[in-house]
């Protein structure tokens, strides 16, 4: 018998014992939430750890808040995101979408509020508030209209302009990254439930590590941060520790990323779009070596050989 048992059996035992006493004396039987009161004594031990003081034993949860961005006053979404990093996010948000095409077309940024409900308010160059208010044209005529199928899947699966063909990382700089990665996880360490998005530089180290409750979002941020410090992200690769979905494909083309290592298996849409844009995606097994899914094997000439 553990501990937290020996204290339910103790919770038990004095609501039995007031019961008999109150027999004895002719009075009335203990009520229900006095019940209820005793064995919640145990309901507390049973959920924090009694070596622990008891400030320490609450448990840590992931903070959330809401984050509406507007440009040139167009508000434009409302995105559920973990406040930190956030002026990386709206960067790396209107990069990875599309928005903007350069860091030069970011004419201001501006974060304001606090707490659950925070504002971001974004002006960008004329050439960039043309090109939102296109995309914003074509959202308000496929938004509640089933029928609009070419528009929405215009919006789904946009024409991207293909990369430039990088060469796969060095196999060493795969050595221990998962355990490497988990280290660089500060926010998930102490509340879990985070995705992360990471940078892996020319020399094999983790330059870069961006955390969010949303995929999507980590990796705006660390896009982001890839922005505002001009660095070039074909020179390295980046890492996401969520499920590679076609989004993410999306978001790493636009930002020129050449390598997207993901922790989980791609689906066969997201290979397929890796492949057509030039994009190496890399699946990092627990146990087994990468799995290089794009580019596509070389196939065998007619001798069988390859080349």
């Amino acid at each position: 018998m553990d501990f937290k048992q020996l204290e339910f059996l103790v919770a038990l035992d004095e609501t039995r014992h007031f019961s008999q006493a109150a027999a004895r004396r002719h009075v009335s039987q203990p009520t229900l939430s006095m019940r209820l009161r005793s064995l919640d004594r145990y309901a507390t031990l049973n959920t924090t750890d009694p070596a622990e003081p008891h400030d320490a034993r609450a448990a840590l949860l992931a903070e959330e808040c809401a984050l509406a961005i507007s440009y040139n006053g167009l508000n434009h979404a409302v995105m559920m995101v973990t406040p930190q990093d956030l002026e990386e996010f709206v960067v790396g948000f209107s990069v990875a979408g599309g928005l903007i095409e350069r860091l030069d077309d970011l004419r201001d940024l501006r974060l304001l509020g606090d707490g659950s409900a925070r504002r971001a308010e974004v002006q960008v160059s004329p050439r960039a508030f043309w090109s939102l208010k296109q995309q914003r044209r074509q959202l308000v005529g496929t938004s509640g209209c089933g029928l609009c199928g070419v528009d929405a899947l215009d919006q789904a699966l946009p024409r991207l302009v293909p990369l430039q063909p990088a060469a796969l990382p060095p196999e060493g700089h795969f050595h221990e990254l998962r355990q490497r990665i988990a280290s660089a996880q500060v926010l998930a360490h102490d509340s879990g439930a985070l995705h992360a998005a990471l940078y892996v530089d020319g020399n094999g180290e983790i330059a870069l590590c961006r955390e969010d409750i949303g995929r999507h979002n980590a990796l705006d941020k660390l896009i982001g941060a890839l922005t505002l410090q001009r660095r070039r992200p074909s020179e390295g690769f980046v890492v996401v520790t969520s499920r590679c979905s076609l989004e993410l494909i999306h978001k790493a083309v636009r930002a020129r990323i050449g390598t997207l290592v993901s922790l989980s298996a791609p689906t066969q849409l997201t290979v397929q779009w890796a492949r057509q844009h030039h994009l190496n995606l890399i699946h990092l097994p627990h146990h087994s070596a990468p799995r290089v899914y794009s580019p596509a094997p070389a196939l065998p000439d007619q001798n069988g050989c390859h080349p």
